[in-house]
């Protein structure tokens, strides 16, 4: 009985990390149009007890860039992140650069998380200009010089695979991941563009159809253990 009892804990576990790992596919593939999202890898280990643990990862690498009609889109083509603040004063990280002009003429993400330090956009503008190494210059009108009203930062992390999705397509520092470092000197920022997302569609639906053909699997093992143990049970009585 302590043995039937085992496989069944087992089955239990391994069935529930299958379902976990379903999830992460599920969500992949509902950000496959989603701007600079990043896959995020659920990998199985099989552990020498006969349990099987995940472990998440994020597919660091940068997707395709797409050009746009939009002043305010901003794409990295490279490495890095922008560090945005919340109304709340948080800080998270996205390369998420579909950017808007608020209210009050701050640079802000579409969900309305402030840009770096704050990069105000005067009410009177001409224009603006993005430049490569993320500084914003503003013309006041047609033949003005520009003027620099901010930067927008860059940073990196040692280990970009071991940040965890945060608030809405935004990324949170771990442990693992290290702090986040200031990029200098590069010019790696490119207006009127956005980064598309990095999901490989066959290889999640391919994933997807192997896990659930997995998952049924050990439904079903989990159904012939269940009946084992009621033929035990009354054999019993």
């Amino acid at each position: 009985m302590y043995n039937m009892q085992a496989v069944v804990r087992k089955n239990i576990n391994n069935a529930s990390i299958q379902f976990e790992k379903l999830g992460y596919i599920a969500n992949n593939l509902a950000n496959y149009n989603t701007v600079a999202y990043k896959t995020n890898r659920f990998e199985q280990i099989l552990r020498e007890d006969g349990y099987v643990d995940g472990a998440i990862r994020t597919n660091a690498l940068q997707g395709s860039i797409r050009i746009s009609k939009n002043p305010y889109d901003v794409a990295i083509n490279g490495e890095g992140y922008i560090p945005v603040v919340s109304p709340d004063g948080e800080v998270q990280y996205t390369r998420d650069g579909s950017f808007k002009r608020g209210a009050n003429g701050y640079l802000l993400t579409v969900d309305d998380w402030m840009v770096g330090d704050g990069i105000k956009i005067p009410a009177n503008s001409y224009k603006f200009e993005i430049r490569p190494n993320g500084d914003v210059m503003n013309y006041d009108n047609a033949g003005s010089l520009p003027e620099k009203i901010g930067t927008i930062p860059i940073v990196q992390f040692d280990s970009p695979e071991s940040l965890e999705q945060g608030h809405n397509n935004k990324m949170v520092i771990t442990e693992d991941s290290g702090m986040p470092r200031i990029v200098k000197n590069e010019e790696n920022i490119r207006q009127y563009a956005t980064e598309v997302s990095n999901t490989n569609i066959y290889d999640e639906l391919n994933d997807l159809m192997r896990m659930n053909t997995s998952v049924i699997a050990s439904l079903n093992l989990m159904k012939v253990a269940d009946d084992m143990y009621n033929k035990a049970i009354n054999l019993n009585q």
